[in-house]
């Protein structure tokens, strides 16, 4: 949805009515993810994607009778055994796609909600998909959490309080891991019953990406991470070289020791399991005490840090005679990113990047051509 948002709501405020199919279940090797959206507008425009070619047509129709009808349909989209091409679905995988007509009448939540996405405030909006009362299909739920020690503001309700309070404490987990799924439970909210389904957009703000040393590879690195949607930090201690003109792809440019910096971030709440933290600074006054900080977190996506064999042997040398223990030290990723025979800082970027991915939804990082089984992984964490 994020994707689409804008469109959406442009629409939405000149009092049209469009057409919305969203991915909310995936299995095999479908190839976009939950929460991806596509919209059919009014004029007949369609934005955004749900399989990546494969449907779009099937959805696109489905778009036009729904917003003909006023009533939501969960279409299931896959291969048939006999037949790749028979119900749509060529790359072998199987995608479910709810569709919804949405307007200022049926969605008149919108805008807050796109406010809150655009402010980086997180807020999750949960859609009941199925249920054996028609009634309800399409009833939603809007929760934002708030500031740390706030009540949690929740708006809407499925007609039960067992429900409700189902629904509010498992999307304020997935919100809190950044993950949009469905969610199954009894028509009353029975946690081991079936007959409801509920889908839960968590729209969390980006992930963080951390790079540390201001050099020619960071300016790649926060490229290739902002291409590939993270909110990006550089932070160098020394201000000569941490400046916004310098790093114009990344987010924010901060001037601390980057051990200070990291530690200041996650005693106010800022990092969490998707930041992921590139050192480059290959400088062990600089790379020792931050990966000392680093690899003691207890929750945090990733950590890589760059430098020579011989630089990473001493690394660990003096990463161990700081008291790091040997599980401590496997989360590091030194060498950092993967085998690509890569020599200018967009390719070690590339390099990097490919690493992360790879761990976020545990690829092995070989060819492709080279394996069997499916391509798309769920995530290894």
């Amino acid at each position: 949805m994020r994707e689409v948002l804008d469109e959406l709501v442009a629409w939405w405020e000149a009092g049209e009515t469009v057409g919305v199919g969203t991915v909310v279940a995936t299995f095999r090797s479908a190839p976009r993810p939950p929460g991806a959206s596509m919209l059919v507008g009014p004029d007949g425009t369609a934005v955004g994607s749900v399989s990546g070619g494969c449907v779009e047509g099937a959805v696109y129709s489905e778009a036009q009778e729904v917003v003909a009808s006023g009533a939501p349909s969960l279409q299931r989209y896959g291969v048939s055994d006999d037949d790749a091409f028979a119900v749509g679905l060529t790359c072998g995988g199987i995608l479910d796609v709810y569709v919804e007509r949405v307007s200022r009448e049926t969605f008149p939540e919108l805008a807050e909600v796109k406010a809150d996405v655009d402010a980086g405030r997180p807020v999750a909006v949960a859609v009941v998909i199925e249920h054996p009362d028609p009634a309800l299909v399409g009833r939603r739920m809007f929760l934002r959490p708030g500031a740390p020690g706030e009540e949690v503001d929740v708006r809407g309700s499925f007609d039960s309080t067992r429900a409700d309070d189902a629904v509010r404490d498992d999307a304020l987990g997935l919100l809190a891991a950044g993950r949009s799924e469905v969610l199954g439970y009894g028509p009353d909210g029975e946690r081991r019953g079936e007959g409801m389904r509920v889908f839960v957009w968590a729209m969390a703000p980006k992930p963080r990406m951390l790079v540390f040393g201001a050099i020619d590879f960071a300016a790649a690195v926060a490229r290739v991470g902002s291409f590939l949607g993270y909110h990006v930090t550089v932070c160098d201690a020394r201000p000569v070289f941490a400046t916004a003109t310098r790093f114009p792809e990344a987010d924010e440019v901060v001037v601390d020791w980057p051990h200070r910096y990291l530690q200041g971030e996650v005693d106010a709440g800022r990092v969490d399991g998707r930041t992921v933290l590139t050192v480059l600074t290959h400088d062990p006054k600089f790379d020792v005490p931050l990966l000392e900080v680093a690899l003691r977190l207890p929750e945090v996506g990733y950590v890589g840090a760059m430098g020579s064999r011989r630089t990473h042997e001493d690394r660990l040398e003096r990463l161990r005679e700081k008291g790091l223990g040997d599980d401590e030290i496997d989360r590091l990723s030194s060498p950092i990113g993967l085998d690509l025979g890569a020599r200018t800082p967009e390719e070690t970027a590339v390099s990097i990047a490919a690493e992360i991915v790879a761990s976020r939804w545990g690829g092995s990082g070989r060819r492709l051509a080279a394996t069997d089984g499916r391509i798309h992984a769920d995530a290894a964490r």
